[in-house]
């Protein structure tokens, strides 16, 4: 897997900056300073292996403003960052990246989730900005069902979810979703008793996904999806009814940074009491993601 630069360029081009980075001023005395606030919202605690970096972009590179955390109730270590004066004068974006920590490498990651064009002193920070996700998920939608078909007993077929349309008669694509990039993958959940529990990533929601260790020895079908039949984590028992459980697509950062859902979760629904087997079921959206802004001093 290739963290760094591979994906770069692609995302970068969108605001017209090079792979390049600079680095700061910070540590020569002559260099005349300037700050600025930074505002975040929705953002997570990412454990102590990564971190957010933020970033400028002066001439078509990447300066880096420094590295901070969120923790469990989403304050930020760090909202004021200094920078040089000239570079913060001719910046025309920010970025925020997600970083493996330590990081030994200068450039930015390719996870990208949070960015914004600079106008005069400010700049909004969004998901959907072009050196983000590029993407605000309004068009996200789908179905599922429940069954399982990965093994040949047919009095757990509450126990599976696949993310697939069969209203038609024949299994089609049950997930209406935006081609993600380079850094992030879609991943799929069945949230049971409060734990949420992976189907597995996918990047396109026309194919299997990355998982099957809890399905039988039957192949599923070619879409993402889980039977929970076998190897249930701590707490749970399987095979497990999924009605009045809860059906979640998630938008992860890749390689990931944690076992649960992410912050991004454009699809989401109450899996109905007594659902019926067999039968699509539609899963709604849930648009409310991650913000910002930087206010310069």
């Amino acid at each position: 897997m290739n963290f760094k630069l591979s994906g770069i360029a692609m995302l970068f081009l969108a605001l017209g900056f090079f792979s390049s980075c600079n680095d700061d001023d910070t540590d020569n005395p002559t260099t005349e300073m300037a700050s600025f606030d930074l505002t975040l919202e929705g953002l997570e605690d990412l454990g102590s292996a990564y971190a957010y970096e933020g970033w400028i972009i002066v001439d078509g590179s990447p300066v880096t403003t420094g590295i901070f955390n969120i923790d469990a109730d989403g304050n930020a270590s760090a909202t004021n960052f200094e920078v040089a004066k000239s570079d913060l004068d001719a910046a025309t974006a920010f970025v925020l990246t997600i970083e493996p920590s330590p990081d030994n490498d200068p450039a930015p990651s390719a996870v990208h989730i949070l960015a914004g064009d600079i106008s005069g002193n400010s700049a909004d920070l969004t998901i959907d900005h072009g050196a983000a996700l590029a993407t605000d998920f309004n068009s996200v939608g789908g179905h599922y069902i429940l069954a399982t078909p990965t093994d040949n007993d047919e009095t757990n077929e509450s126990s599976g979810i696949w993310f697939l349309d069969n209203s038609s008669g024949s299994a089609q694509e049950g997930l209406v979703l935006p081609a993600l990039p380079e850094g992030w993958l879609y991943e799929g959940w069945a949230v049971i008793d409060g734990t949420p529990v992976s189907t597995g990533t996918f990047s396109s929601a026309s194919g299997a996904d990355s998982f099957s260790g809890f399905s039988g020895s039957n192949d599923g079908p070619p879409y993402p999806g889980e039977d929970f039949l076998q190897n249930a984590p701590a707490g749970l028992s399987f095979p497990v009814d999924l009605s009045g459980k809860t059906a979640v697509i998630s938008v992860e950062p890749f390689p990931d940074n944690s076992p649960a859902p992410f912050a991004l979760k454009p699809l989401v629904g109450a899996i109905p009491a007594n659902a019926p087997t067999h039968s699509a079921i539609e899963i709604g959206q849930n648009l409310v993601f991650p913000s910002g802004s930087i206010e310069r001093i």
